[in-house]
């Protein structure tokens, strides 16, 4: 029987090669602070390529200046990042991988010179700035560059738009009662907290029919904070909205203790899989076939995102197929190797 981490899957009508996926993961390689894809991007994206990744997503990527976690992260508010964020996409493509790009803001954990920006005027902690309370004209306006964010991915040639919703950002710090404690339209009810996020997804549709990906922290490891139930409920409105999977990962609205081990996320994505009925990826700590195997033979998750393994093993499948007795093609150039 073949393994099913190396089965397509297919969403909308795009259809990946396997069920590995290059996981986003911040490179701050934008040397000249622009935002611009630069040659080590092309060199990091593409090797995984080869490497035979059935899906490479982009690291987070700011839809606004403000937006940036680092000075040197890449971004899309502006037409003058298309051309190299399509030279990228092309050459990733030409190995056979699908490609995505994930829309970022970083909201109260921006480094970046000048002022920040955030849900509520509260400090994720003593190291960062104090964000300013985001007015709704600022709202609006921050919606409005998602939506063109998402337009210049299309642009660019992307298969997948994935919405970055976790690890404290913006949209998770409009979820989160931690740091969310606005009286309007966007505070208060869990009703409420939602909103921003199904603006964002209302304004990126009207310019994206491709497969749309939600990225959530599903607990903030806090006793007044958010829990994976709240991530169901969520993540049914999300699929009513039209988002096409839910990429699993959890914690760093606030700071707190995770108790970290081997698969330790893999129980949000398979519980968000089961109740809301959406497919889901994992993550967290998964380095090996078997590991990812299991994962997927008990449905616990329809794609594998692989992180920090990937940095290094950049051929991860390969090592992968050898433990999962498989055999898959290696392109031409190295298949004597293979």
């Amino acid at each position: 029987m073949k393994a099913k981490l190396f089965e397509p899957f297919k969403i909308k009508d795009i259809t990946l090669k396997n069920r590995i996926v290059m996981s986003p993961m911040c490179m701050y390689s934008s040397t000249e602070e622009k935002g611009y894809v630069e040659d080590f991007h092309l060199t990091h994206y593409i090797s995984r390529a080869v490497g035979q990744v059935g899906l490479i997503m982009v690291e987070a990527t700011a839809v606004t200046p403000q937006g940036r976690i680092s000075a040197k992260d890449l971004g899309i508010w502006s037409d003058e990042h298309i051309p190299k964020l399509t030279q990228l996409v092309d050459g990733i493509k030409k190995y056979g991988s699908a490609t995505s790009i994930q829309l970022a803001h970083a909201g109260r954990k921006a480094t970046v010179d000048g002022d920040i920006y955030a849900p509520s005027a509260i400090r994720f902690d003593d190291k960062y700035k104090l964000p300013t309370a985001m007015s709704k004209e600022e709202i609006k306006e921050t919606i409005k560059a998602f939506k063109e964010g998402a337009a210049r991915a299309k642009k660019a040639g992307f298969d997948i738009i994935e919405i970055h919703g976790a690890h404290g950002y913006l949209i998770n710090e409009f979820l989160s009662p931690l740091s969310n404690k606005r009286d309007d339209e966007y505070g208060g009810s869990k009703e409420n907290r939602y909103r921003f996020l199904q603006e964002v997804i209302e304004a990126v549709k009207e310019v994206w029919n491709g497969p749309l990906f939600v990225r959530i922290s599903a607990s903030d490891y806090h006793p007044e904070g958010l829990s994976v139930d709240d991530y169901i409920e969520y993540s049914s409105r999300m699929k009513e909205q039209g988002v096409d999977l839910i990429d699993v990962s959890s914690g760093a609205v606030v700071p707190a203790k995770i108790n970290v081990y081997p698969g330790y996320q893999v129980k949000f994505a398979e519980k968000i899989k089961e109740q809301a009925s959406i497919p889901t990826g994992s993550v967290g700590l998964i380095t090996n076939g078997l590991q990812a195997e299991e994962i997927l033979q008990n449905e616990r998750a329809d794609l594998i995102f692989i992180a920090r393994e990937l940095l290094r093993d950049p051929y991860f499948p390969r090592t992968a197929a050898a433990q999962l007795g498989e055999e898959i093609s290696a392109p031409v150039q190295y298949d004597r190797g293979w």
